[in-house]
């Protein structure tokens, strides 16, 4: 199975998130493109390779461009610096290890890195950025309405959209007011919108089974916002966590964003040190500056696992059908499976009009999704097949052999957390081994399972 590990022990924001799975193998022309589709301003996406601590890293930029396209991008461009005032104070006596300045009374704003190169010193009273801001900021309703129309896969922008109203969520429950009256303000503008959406297609990209997050080093110290000052991590990211594993490091700096908090917690499958797996790939992705004895970054490990999931994500198809010759059933049952559906079951449905008929339902891996519903589509009548992916919990499971009076059988056996849940002979060895002796296949299961029951 594909494994994802985020390894956060120097927290995490949206454009670190982003350079650490360019780094990894993403290419920048399929962000783009992706990016694209939302039709949401003028601005150009760059990366390029830094050093954080001794150890080569990717920064992504994000550069705004007014008066021309910027769709198409350069591959480094020179970061651009000036100095901006934000309508809310920011505490200059706290250093951030990252690039990122938060508006904590709308939650998520800047919460991202956007500095690869030294840039000349800002305004002592400004915030370095190195791209403009339009101060066009969008509303929910606006953002939901561009993910919903762009080319992002359907699973891509489902994910944008649950994050966006989750984002929203814990912003209201922070001001105490309903959804529809939070102002997300700097969420809505063009860099807040192209880290979370980026994020979310460059990880449907790696096409990971599992997602694991290591525990989130948040920093330490306090932040400034327009309500004054919060100990680190401020009430934005504290109500994103929810209940991953955080702790500090002693830094004294913000290390973890709203933005990073957002995406890791939404998509992790699960938290802890790094899972048994085989190592494929690795992607370093940077922040701004550079951090006292420790890389600023960081990494991504892209593999596959190495242990027999107990959990997995699965797809489920559905369609009822009426009005297809029953012979043909068996047929599209004998193709799906021949295509890597895991299961295939019919059942009897009452359909329009008083019709009886047969609900098709396919379990697959997710990847196999298209290819079996072409299948469904070119051998049977249906005009159309639902899906949705699902979780399902397996048990570990061993094959062993038991001797019998009429021979070696097989047994399935199923564990849970190490704890034996069932024994099963494999009843097409049963069949053989009775076909062979010419007795009944009730009487080589029942010896098979009484062998493994007894076994010392």
């Amino acid at each position: 199975m594909k494994l994802l590990y985020f390894d956060c022990f120097n927290g995490a924001s949206g454009d670190m998130i982003l350079g650490a799975l360019l780094d990894a193998g993403l290419p920048l022309e399929d962000l783009r493109r992706a990016l694209g589709s939302l039709g949401i301003g003028e601005y150009e996406l760059a990366a390029e390779r830094v050093l954080r601590a001794g150890v080569s890293a990717t920064k992504f930029h994000l550069i705004e461009r007014a008066g021309e396209d910027a769709s198409a991008g350069t591959e480094i461009p020179a970061p651009h610096s000036h100095a901006h005032q934000h309508e809310h104070t920011h505490s200059h006596e706290h250093t951030h290890s990252h690039e990122h300045t938060h508006s904590h009374e709308h939650g998520i704003a800047h919460a991202h890195a956007h500095a690869g190169t030294e840039v000349p010193a800002p305004h002592p009273h400004a915030h370095q950025h190195e791209h403009h801001h339009s101060h066009s900021h969008r509303s929910l309703p606006e953002i939901l309405g561009l993910i919903e129309h762009s080319a992002l896969p359907l699973a891509g922008r489902a994910r944008a959209r649950q994050l966006f109203e989750r984002l929203a969520e814990a912003e209201a429950a922070i001001h105490q007011m309903p959804v529809e009256r939070v102002h997300l303000h700097e969420v809505g503008a063009l860099d807040s919108i192209i880290d979370i959406v980026g994020a979310v297609f460059a990880i449907e990209w790696f096409g990971a089974g599992r997602i694991v997050v290591s525990p989130l080093n948040v920093g330490a110290g306090m932040v400034r916002s327009a309500h004054g000052l919060f100990p680190v991590p401020a009430p934005a990211t504290v109500r994103l966590l929810a209940d991953a594993p955080i702790y500090s490091s002693g830094v004294e700096a913000e290390l973890l964003t709203p933005t990073g908090a957002l995406l890791l917690t939404g998509h992790a499958d699960a938290f802890g040190p790094v899972p048994p797996m085989r190592v494929q790939r690795v992607g370093y992705g940077a922040g701004t500056r550079e951090l006292p004895g420790t890389p600023n970054v960081l990494r991504v490990l892209v593999g596959e696992s190495t242990e027999e999931p107990t959990t997995e994500q699965i797809v489920v198809l559905e369609c009822e059908i009426d009005d297809m010759n029953p012979q043909i059933f068996g047929v599209l049952m004998d193709r799906l499976y021949k295509a890597g559906a895991l299961e295939v079951y019919y059942s009897a449905v009452q359909m329009k009009k008083n019709r009886p008929g047969t609900l098709i339902t396919v379990l697959a891996a997710p990847d196999r999704r298209e290819t079996l519903a072409g299948i469904v589509f070119r051998e049977s009548t249906t005009i159309g097949v639902r899906y949705h992916e699902v979780h399902r919990e397996r048990l570990e499971r061993e094959v062993v052999s038991v001797e019998t009076a009429f021979g070696p059988i097989r047994c399935k056996i199923a564990r849970r957390a190490g704890d034996l849940v069932n024994a099963s002979p494999e009843f097409d060895d049963c069949v053989r081994v009775a076909t062979e002796r010419g007795v009944p296949v009730k009487d080589v299961h029942a010896a098979a399972l009484h062998a493994w029951l007894s076994r010392s």
